[in-house]
Parts: C-alpha cells; structure tokens; sequence
C-alpha cells in the first residue's frame, strides 16, 4: 500500500509538471519570471545529468523489457518502472528550470530554440512511454521504438546543450571533422591564425550569436569591435585599461574571470598572444612575418603556426623541464618553444626596472635550450656579454638600445651558432667591430642608430662579404611614427628634489612636456632641457617631434615628494587576502605600484581601509598624498571618501582633513591618482590615523551595480 500510494503520488505530480511546461511553452514571452526564481533556473545546467543516466538506463531495460527471461521477473518489470518514473519527474523538474533560465538575457538564438524543444520532447515522450506500458496492447515493437526515439532525442537534446555552452558542433566535431592543419608562418595572419582559434576554443562557447552572454560575440572582426554590455572589448595599444585583458588575468575564482572557473582555461602563451595583440593595435589583416624578427608577438605567434617551408634546423640538445620554464617565465622575463615540439627556447627580457645582471645568471639552467635573446632597452653593460657567451647555442641575440660599447664584443665569438646580431642605437666603437672576422656564422648585423658613420659602414660592408648589415631606414617618402620619449630616472618617490632625465633613442627629437595632464603640442608646450628639477608632486606628459615625422605616442610619469617618510605603519582593518602586498609596509616601501593591481604592491578591500602611521619625531605637516587606482571596468574605483587623524599617539587623534573626490563616471580612463588631503593642524604630531571608504553602492550603470566598489592604495606620502 505504502509502495502503491508513493508511486500514486509520484505519478500526480508527473501529469501536474507537464501541464505545468505546457503553460510555460504556450505563455512564451508573455509570462514574466520573478527574480526570486532566477536561481532556481540556474540550477538547470547542475541536475541535468541526473535524468539523462536515469532515462538511458530506463531505455536500455525498456528496450528488452518483453525478452522471455524478463518478460515474467517481477523485480526487473518494477525495476524499469520506478527508473522511468523517476527519470520522466527530473526530466520535467530540469525541463522547468531550463525554461526559467532561457528568459535571462544573453540565451538566444537557434540552438537554444533546438535545445528547449528536445528537451520538452523528452519529458512528454517519458511520461507517455509511463502512461502508455501498463497497457495489455503495448508490446515489445512499441517499447522497442519508444527507447530508440528517446535515445535519439536525448543525444540531439545533449548536441545542442553542448554546443550552448562549448561552442558549435561540440559533440560530433572529433567525428564530422578533420584536425585543422596549422598554417605556415610565411602564409599566416596574426588574427584569422593565431588569435582567432583562441576565441574559438576557449571563448566563443559563451559569446555567440546562441549564447550572448554579456551581449558579447566573438565570431568576427564586426562583432569584435563592437564590445558587449560592459563596454568595448579593447583599447588598440593600450592592453592594461582593457576589459578583455582585464578579465582573463583576474583570479580564477573571481566571479567576472573568463573563462569561467570550471572552463578550460586560457594557456601562458595564449593570455601573451592576447596581450601583445592588443598592446600592437589589434591589427585583423597583418601577417605575422610582417612583424620584425625579434619582435614578442612575433616569436609567441610562431609558436602556434607550421614554420615557413625552409630547411629544418635539428637541434643536438633535449628540451628543458617543463616546471623549470613555468619557474623562471616571470613579469620581467617571457620564455617560449621556438616552434610546436621544439627543444629550442626564445626569451625575452622586458621590464627594465627589474633587470639586473642576475636575470640572466638565472637563466643558467636553461643555457643549452636558448636560441633566441632579446634584451633591447635593457640597461645591458659589456661585462655582462661574458655571461651571454655561455648560452652555447644562441642563433639571434637583439642588444638594441642597450649600454653597450663593444670593448668585449671578442667574448661573443665562442657563440659558434650565432647568425644574428642587432646593436641598434647603442654607441658601439667603431673599433671594436673590426673583429666581425671572428664571427663565424654571423649572416647579419643590425647597425643602424650607433653613430657611425656612412663611410664607417661602408668599409665594414665591404670587409665583411658574407654578413648583411641593416644601416637603417630607407626613405620611401612616406612619414614615420616617433617612439615615445623614455624617462631615464630610477627614482620617481623623493625627499630632495631631483633631476628629470628623458630621452630619445631618435637623434634631433624635440621633446615636449606638461605638467597639467594636457597632451604635449609641438608649439606651446614646455621643450624638454637638461637640469629640470622636480621639487614637489609632478606627473609629466611627454611627447616627442621631429619635422618630417609622425609625433609620438604621449606618456605619463609621476613623481611623488615624500618630505616626513613614516618610521613605521599599521594596519588597522584587514584587506583582502588575494590583495595584502606585504601589509602595512606596503604603505611606506616607496614602491609604486603601477597599473598591475595584482603584483604584490598593492592593498584592495571592498570595505573601509584604516591604517596608522608613526613618527618618532614629531612632524608638522600639510598635506597628505594616497596614492589610490581607479579601473572602472575591474570595479575599482577611487575611496568616495578619506578621512585624515592627527595626534600625539594613537589615543588622542582628531580629524584633520577630509576629502571627497567626487563622481566618477562610466568612461574615466583608468589611472593612478595621487588624492592630496590638506591638513588643517597647527601642531606637531606624531600619529596619524587614514580612511579611506569605498563606495557602498556601485551605480546602475556599472555591471556591479549595487555591489561596494575595491579600493586600492599603494603608498602614502606626507609633506
């Protein structure tokens, strides 16, 4: 009776749920659903799976259901009865909640359409095979082709489910579908070859005409462009404000990462590939060999093509530890096969701040793998050349722009391999090339750029026949882009005012600066001489022009003046575990910490950050400098307040200055705004108490809406 009244039950609210979808179906668009629901909807993609295995093996038991040695066993007739019950209610339950979540936006489009429709199918040819088997005229042709059809609909229901959320044809693709042949570097473009397919594996499951998710395809050049519901996908040349780099170098397990926790993740070569795409323009028609041969996306990009048809090079040495090159790949230095299976290895050293000499006695235990060095701009001396000369297998070496002269040049003639050799814009003595005899492989000479004369070149061509020598740029009438002026000072965090030094690698530039956040002009703006001092909080904007040229990019350098540095700091809330830089010390290091919210030198909450500050010495000052980052689009945005304590000690502060910065809208570019409080205090202090509160509700405009924004703070300085 128990039994019997279960599955009464049961059975009631199997008819009840398909009436139920009938109602959905036929209210269509008409038939709003509460928010309350919405997570009941995403419940969908979680229990699906459940009634899949429970109908399959319901079929396969239905199929064989009338066979003589079943036909009379009681348990194995129950058996098949409770399993497609159970399987016709989740099937309905899960059914339901698709249903609901179909209506959220962002799930449009055919497959979608194919999807619902199969998967409403199953639940209606379930529970007819339920309310149709206990009848004396069903038989075994009827069970037979009930579960070949139920079958059939379960994989088409799981093909276009797939496809929703892996991207097109997902399931059959291995079987309908030949592997794609890589394409010859020489025959590549950067975007249709390399950056493409990324999207199509990793991106376009969720950014497709049939899954809209965030209003954002990925399916051409067009859509691409055009960005999604947050905003443009990218800023062309400019991959630290944009959302699409944004979002893949955020946490894993940060809500707005992409791809989602649990997809498969973008690689280290591809997340540079992304980078180097957009930082060079996101251009869609270039040719990879279009780059020149040093350049990062060239290098990264080969990695993902067939090299060109030449001659193969059999390299002599065994690959290197996969966990040694995860080791040593770092946010100064970028290490990659040469080409797909290589043993070979390409480096490229970036970051001048952080290059010393031991960068690369570091790279010692991948000496015998490195074919390819690129240290240009690198502050690289001729000592350092002996270090070089150890990498025995080394075929291109780029020195441009580094602060070599070539008095140890003879060390690099061990290099037996070495075939290429760029010394641009270094000031090499002439002298020193006369041993280019030495240099038994060297099929080509960079020279362009190092002060040496024409005649000097031409007697060096004409001693050396077997070398190419690239002497610089030919006129073809057309004017070229400057490169942006480079600020040579080390120190940008004083006490004592300090000598601005910029330069150009360009010989004749005039460099214009400003110092109110205005792009440079060639006319009105201040022109760039020797012996500048800066002497309190300046940010320059620099511009370089040349007649006959393209002016250069603008950029932007901050100088910060700390006149009473903390003796110590403390930390009065805590931050967030993934943005705790090295706690309190992070405050008063004298380490900026850029536009890399991640690297450690930062301090992010989502609630108010107080902190104190010590002075053993009793100070007086009158201002206070937070140095804070706003980035719209990751959610961060400067403090909608902070407030500044004073006193003797910890004990007895009062407020002495509050500052509000104001509104910030939707399209502020992202920057490093250093928030100057002005304090209102006569005498000394030797404490100081900080807050500085986020804001507490992120406007409707913002994808967070609602939510409390990040605040983040790398440095104070107190003058």
């Amino acid at each position: 009776m128990i039994k019997s009244s279960y599955k009464g039950i049961a059975g009631n609210l199997l008819f009840a749920l398909n009436i139920f979808i009938l109602v959905l179906l036929v209210a269509g668009d008409s038939l709003v659903i509460p928010r309350w629901l919405q997570p009941v909807g995403r419940l969908h993609p979680l229990i699906l799976h459940f009634p899949i295995v429970l109908l399959l093996l319901a079929m396969l038991m239905e199929y064989f259901r009338f066979r003589s040695a079943f036909v009379a066993e009681k348990f194995y007739q129950e058996f098949t009865t409770a399993l497609l019950l159970a399987g016709a209610l989740f099937s309905a339950i899960t059914a339901i909640m698709g249903l609901f979540l179909s209506r959220e936006p962002g799930y449009d489009g055919s497959d979608i359409q194919w999807h619902k429709w199969f998967g409403v199918s199953i639940v209606f040819i379930s529970s007819g095979i339920y309310w149709l088997r206990s009848n004396t005229w069903y038989n075994s042709l009827m069970a037979r082709s009930g579960s070949i059809i139920m079958v059939l609909f379960l994989l088409l229901a799981g093909h276009y489910g797939a496809n929703i959320t892996h991207g097109d044809n997902f399931i059959f693709a291995p079987v309908m579908q030949n592997a794609k042949p890589l394409v010859p570097i020489d025959q590549a473009l950067l975007y249709r070859d390399v950056v493409q397919p990324i999207f199509e594996n990793k991106c376009i499951g969720c950014h497709n005409p049939d899954k809209l998710k965030g209003g954002l395809e990925l399916i051409d050049e067009k859509s691409i462009l055009k960005g999604g519901k947050s905003g443009k996908l990218f800023v062309p040349g400019q991959p630290v404000i944009s959302l699409l780099l944004q979002r893949i170098h955020l946490p894993e397990e940060e809500k707005k990462h992409m791809p989602p926790s649990g997809k498969t993740q973008l690689t280290a070569a591809e997340m540079q590939v992304l980078y180097l795409w957009v930082k060079e323009n996101a251009d869609f028609k270039n040719k990879v060999v279009s780059l020149p041969a040093g350049d990062s996306l060239r290098m990264v990009a080969a990695t993902f093509l067939k090299p060109a048809e030449a001659p193969e090079e059999n390299y002599d040495f065994a690959a290197a530890d996969e966990k040694v090159i995860k080791k040593l790949n770092n946010n100064y230095c970028g290490i990659y096969p040469l080409a797909k299976g290589s043993p070979a290895l390409a480096v490229d050293i970036y970051n001048k701040a952080a290059y010393t000499p031991k960068v690369l006695e570091g790279l010692s235990e991948i000496k015998k793998q490195v074919v390819s060095l690129d240290l240009h701009k690198m502050p690289v001396k001729d000592a350092e050349l002996k270090t070089i000369a150890q990498f025995e297998n080394l075929r291109t070496l780029n020195l441009n722009f580094t602060d070599i002269t070539g008095s140890t040049l003879k060390d690099l003639t061990s290099l037996k391999h070495l075939h290429s050799l760029s010394l641009s814009g270094t000031k090499i003595n002439p002298k020193s090339l006369d041993q280019l005899h030495s240099f038994k492989s060297l099929k080509e000479l960079a020279i362009w750029n190092t002060g040496l004369s024409q005649a000097e070149m031409l007697a060096l061509q004409n001693a050396n026949k077997s070398i190419t020598f690239i002497t610089g740029f030919k006129d073809d009438g057309k004017p070229m882009k400057l490169i942006p002026p480079q600020v040579k000072n080390t120190v940008f965090v004083f006490s004592k005012p300090v000598q601005l030094v910029i330069t150009n690698p360009i010989k004749g530039v005039d460099i214009r600066y400003t110092t109110d956040g205005t792009d440079p002009d060639s006319v009105k703006s201040l022109l760039y001489q020797p012996g500048i001092l800066i002497s309190d909080n300046t940010t320059i904007k620099t511009k370089a022009y040349k007649a006959g040229w393209y002016g250069s990019d603008a950029v932007s350098f901050s100088f910060y003046k700390n006149t009473f540095k903390p003796d110590s700091a403390a930390l009065l809330t805590s931050v967030n575990e993934k943005y705790r830089g090295d706690g309190a010390k992070t405050l008063i290091d004298g380490e900026l910490g850029g536009m890399n919210f991640g690297n450690g030198k930062w301090l992010g909450s989502q609630a108010d950050i107080e902190f104190l500050l010590f002075f053993k010495n009793a100070i007086k000052p009158r201002t206070l400098t937070f140095n804070s980052l706003k980035m719209i689009g990751s959610q961060i945005f400067l403090p909608s307040e902070i407030q500044v304590w004073g006193g003797k000690d910890a004990q007895h502060l009062k407020l002495i200055s509050t500052l509000i910065p104001g509104p910030q809208k939707k399209d502020d570019p992202a920057i490093v705004a250093g928030l100057i409080c002005k304090l209102h205090e006569t005498t000394p202090l030797n404490c100081m108490k900080v807050v500085a509160k986020p804001i507490k509700k992120l406007p409707a405009w913002h994808p967070a809406k609602g939510k409390p924004s990040w605040v983040f703070v790398d440095e104070v300085f107190v003058n």
